[in-house]
């Protein structure tokens, strides 16, 4: 069960965000990753559980963030409630969206395990609904991802596989890169792996 954490800042001005300690691990029924936050002064600052079947699929999503909550999950697309810091208005909505997403690290995770790309087969097309910071709003974007290349790397506890992906916003055409090895994001725009105290999982 790998366990460590993970430093997020802004991709583009480096200013620092938050840090994410995390644990996560395969299960019988999928994947589950649970994390809490913290800001720059140490200040609690959200926390993430999210669990996908064995295909990839959100089967519970819950966020907190800003006094903010949603709960989601994939069903007819995704569906989701998002709920106010006072707790006195509940928001549903539904996408026909395949995932969600947003700033942890278990999103792009999620992502790679839902798609399951193969080295240098062609770019997949994926809708995600994305649950921005600091109020977790809702924002259906669509983006294009490719594996690129998947390399091993000699470890005490054998050959870690990384993958390495691309992945493009198709509403701006930005690209950028993902490395994940098993469960773990080892880089990404605006996320650095700072401590890991057990190897990646790897997926059957």
């Amino acid at each position: 069960m790998p366990r460590g954490r993970y430093s997020l800042h802004d991709p583009h001005d480096h200013t620092p965000l938050a840090e994410e300690h995390f644990q996560c691990a395969p299960g019988p029924s999928g994947w589950r990753y649970v994390s809490q936050l913290t800001a720059p002064d140490g200040a609690h600052r959200g926390s993430v559980d999210l669990a996908l079947d064995d295909l990839g699929r959100p089967i519970r999503l819950e966020l907190h963030a800003g006094g903010w909550q949603v709960r989601g999950a994939a069903l007819d697309g995704v569906t989701w409630v998002r709920t106010d810091p006072a707790g006195l208005e509940a928001t549903e909505g539904n996408v026909p969206a395949h995932a969600f997403t947003g700033t942890s690290p278990a999103f792009l995770v999620a992502t790679a395990r839902l798609l399951r790309l193969a080295p240098s087969s062609s770019a997949t097309r994926v809708r995600l609904v994305a649950l921005t910071d600091p109020v977790l709003a809702p924002r259906t974007v669509d983006q294009s991802w490719a594996l690129i290349d998947r390399e091993a790397h000699a470890t005490d506890n054998g050959p870690l596989l990384v993958d390495e992906y691309q992945v493009t916003a198709l509403d701006t055409g930005e690209r950028h890169s993902v490395h994940i090895a098993g469960d773990v994001v080892l880089s990404a725009p605006g996320i650095e792996l700072e401590d890991l105290q057990n190897p990646p999982s790897t997926f059957p």
